[in-house]
């Protein structure tokens, strides 16, 4: 997948909402590696964020954090006016919030509700709505979503489901929209990933794993490599598109 120069995203401006710890930071990584300068939001993992912006830094990338939680639109808006106000644009722009619920519909409280299309739904929306006001023809936008839209395999996955389905939707809505600016619009969808929120060793690791054609976890790197592709010139010919990295787990 990796077929870009180490050059490829020079001078590009990357705004990456959920950034922090793993997917977001493998994605913050990749970008600022391959040229880009990186800004990322944090909602509560000031450690986490401090330490992958000191680690970049150290290495000459050129990559900020800003803390911004995601149920607020307010936050959001202000650290996307952040970045454009010190760097007059933003090229590339890659939604990685999301919460997860794991309740059935009978037991699911409006309190989870409210939050779950908070994080899931509204700030993705609120993100694009934005930052495509300093976004160039041309430009990048990339949700990350979930196999979770097109396969719910087990009880208790309805409002996370629905709010992926969500993203789908609105990924091909705005492809539309932007088609005119060449500015393309896709929204990856992973099966389970090995990450902190669900780690392959975790209790429904192999459960899971009896859904999947590959029987692995995938990893945060391999999500990176096809955001990474998505931004490239390669990819320019792609748009609207949901694109599983599952392996297999929504076949």
């Amino acid at each position: 997948m990796n077929t870009t120069s180490s050059h490829d995203l020079e001078r590009k401006i990357a705004f990456v909402q959920g950034g922090s710890r793993g997917i977001g930071a493998a994605i913050v990584t990749i970008l600022a590696e391959h040229g880009a300068t990186v800004a990322f939001t944090y909602a509560n993992s000031d450690q986490a964020a401090n330490r992958l912006v000191d680690e970049l830094k150290a290495n000459g990338l050129k990559v900020m954090g800003i803390k911004a939680d995601s149920r607020s639109p307010e936050q959001v808006i202000h650290a996307i006016h952040k970045v454009a106000d010190e760097f007059g644009r933003i090229d590339i722009l890659v939604n990685n919030v999301g919460i997860f619920v794991m309740n059935k519909i009978q037991d699911v409280t409006l309190e989870e509700i409210e939050k779950i299309m908070a994080v899931n739904i509204k700030s993705v929306i609120v993100a694009c709505h934005e930052v495509v006001k300093y976004m160039p023809d041309y430009g990048r936008i990339i949700n990350i979503g979930s196999i979770n839209a097109e396969r719910v395999p087990i009880a208790g996955l309805t409002l996370y489901a629905m709010t992926k389905s969500a993203v789908n939707g609105l990924t091909k809505g705005m492809a539309r929209d932007l088609g005119e600016r060449f500015i393309t619009v896709n929204n990856i969808q992973p099966g389970p990933v090995d990450t902190d929120m669900n780690p392959a060793e975790g209790e429904m690791a192999n459960s899971l794993l009896d859904l999947m054609a590959i029987k692995r976890y995938g990893n945060r790197n391999e999500i990176a490599d096809l955001v990474l592709w998505l931004c490239s010139e390669h990819a320019g010919y792609i748009t609207g598109s949901n694109i599983n990295i599952d392996g297999g787990y929504g076949i």
